[in-house]
């Protein structure tokens, strides 16, 4: 089966049942790699840059060649079963469905005025200390991780499973989670996660850019600010202090007419970020929604791009 039938049957399956609670997920089998090896890391390499590295490229490997491995050992048996392992090693590395959930359970929890049970929720989302949010603090964190994910739980996977298959996709899953977990920049990581961070950050750079005009399209068609998710994106993002994420925010900000960004507390310090956006209305429990419409949108249109390229490079190759 081609890769981009099998890239679209995978996120029909993200998209009808997202992330069984159960399903033995490769991305914490990975986690589980990172700490074993960041604690061996630690007492075996006196350098914390050295070690850290040494921890990010032997689970980049290790990820790759077991998805390769698996790949093979499921094609030996029988082709359709290769076909099926494919299709639900790429399932794994989308996370649209879990997006919407996660956000949609802060939404419902505003909606019954549960203010407390909101800040729980959102606090599965961000990195950042939620008790003391108000219900704009909240919306905008939800916004903004919605934002954000959108690259890196959705466009960035498609991107490389379009590129290399399940082995580029899960090796891409592999650099995100090295980042989400140990490419912090606080006293303990920021020198151990300093090449996993740069590693995301190249890993992610291409799937940010075209995000902008994807949800710029994506825009028009829901009827949101097309003009000023593409203004917007141009004029502040790269005012985050990621090279990436701000892209998407900022398209977002813009096509929702609000403001994002601004001040945010981690573990009980106040951290300023640049405010993105321009705060055409106020923050609202609804721009969850519509945060949502434009993510599902957005991959839609990113699904329907990357299996037409690879159409049309099979088509050239052929003739």
């Amino acid at each position: 089966m081609e890769i981009e039938y099998q890239i679209l049957i995978a996120l029909l399956i993200d998209l009808a049942v997202g992330d069984p609670r159960r399903f033995p997920h490769p991305v914490r089998l990975i986690g589980r790699l990172i700490s074993a090896l960041e604690r061996a890391a630690r007492r075996g390499i006196a350098n914390a840059r050295t070690a850290g590295a040494a921890t990010a490229l032997i689970v980049i490997l290790t990820t790759v060649l077991a998805t390769a491995f698996l790949l093979e050992i499921a094609r030996w048996i029988h082709p359709r079963v290769g076909d099926v392992v494919s299709i639900l090693l790429i399932y794994t590395t989308l996370a649209a469905r879990d997006l919407a959930r996660h956000s949609l359970d802060v939404y419902r929890a505003l909606e019954r005025f549960d203010l407390p049970q909101a800040r729980r929720f959102v606090s599965r989302m961000v990195g950042r200390d939620t008790a003391n949010l108000t219900e704009t603090g909240v919306v905008r964190a939800a916004v903004e991780s919605v934002a954000e994910n959108t690259v890196d739980g959705v466009l960035a996977p498609l991107f490389f499973a379009a590129i290399g298959g399940p082995v580029a996709a899960m090796a891409y899953k592999a650099i995100n989670t090295l980042d989400s977990m140990i490419g912090y920049k606080d006293e303990r990581y920021i020198d151990f996660g300093r090449f996993a961070a740069g590693m995301d950050d190249w890993a992610n750079f291409f799937p940010a850019r075209l995000s902008v005009p994807i949800l710029t399209l994506a825009a028009v068609l829901l009827g949101f600010s097309a003009s000023g998710a593409w203004r917007i994106a141009g004029r502040d993002g790269r005012r985050n202090l990621s090279p990436n994420s701000g892209l998407s925010e900022a398209a977002f900000a813009g096509a929702l007419g609000v403001r994002l960004g601004g001040v945010m507390e981690r573990r009980g310090i106040p951290v300023k970020q640049p405010e993105i956006g321009d705060p055409l209305v106020p923050l609202e429990r609804k721009h969850i929604l519509k945060a949502n419409r434009l993510m599902f949108l957005s991959t839609i249109i990113a699904a329907a791009l990357v299996i037409a390229a690879r159409r049309s490079v099979a088509l050239l190759v052929a003739g």
